[in-house]
C-alpha cells in the first residue's frame, strides 16, 4: 500500500498530533490538510487548509473560528443581541457538525522534515 505524502505548514509551537480517539489538542493537522464540511462552506473549497482555522498565540494551539468567533470568521460585523444569538447558534451548529469534544478522528501522520529531527 502506498502512502500519499503532502507538505503542510504547521505553526512551530503547535502541539503534536494526539493519537486517534484522544481529545483534540489543537494541533491543526486535520484542518491544515483539508477543510471539514463546515470548513468547505466557510472556505469555499474542498482542498487545502481551512480558512476558518485560527492560531491562538495565547493558547499556543489552533482553534476553529466557527466555534470561537463565527461572525468574525464569516466577515460579519459584531452587533447587538440578535447577532450574538446568531453567533451562539452558529457555534453550536459547527460544534455538532465537526463533533467537537468527541476526540481526534484524523488518521493523518505528521513527520518533521529531515533537517528538523528532534
Amino acid at each position: 500500500m502506498t502512502h500519499k505524502q503532502r507538505i503542510i505548514q504547521i505553526h512551530p509551537d503547535a502541539p503534536r498530533k494526539p493519537a486517534e480517539g484522544l481529545a483534540c489538542n489543537g494541533c491543526g493537522i486535520c484542518c491544515l490538510a483539508e477543510p471539514c464540511p463546515v470548513g468547505m462552506l466557510v472556505s469555499r473549497r474542498r482542498r487545502g487548509a481551512c480558512a476558518a482555522l485560527q492560531w491562538s498565540q495565547v493558547q499556543q494551539r489552533y482553534l476553529c473560528g466557527m466555534l470561537v468567533a463565527p461572525l468574525q470568521t464569516l466577515g460579519w460585523q459584531d452587533g447587538g443581541r440578535g447577532r450574538q444569538a446568531i453567533a451562539r447558534l452558529m457555534s453550536r451548529w459547527a460544534s455538532r457538525l465537526i463533533a467537537a469534544g468527541i476526540g481526534c478522528d484524523s488518521s493523518l501522520e505528521a513527520e518533521r522534515p529531515d533537517s528538523e529531527t528532534p
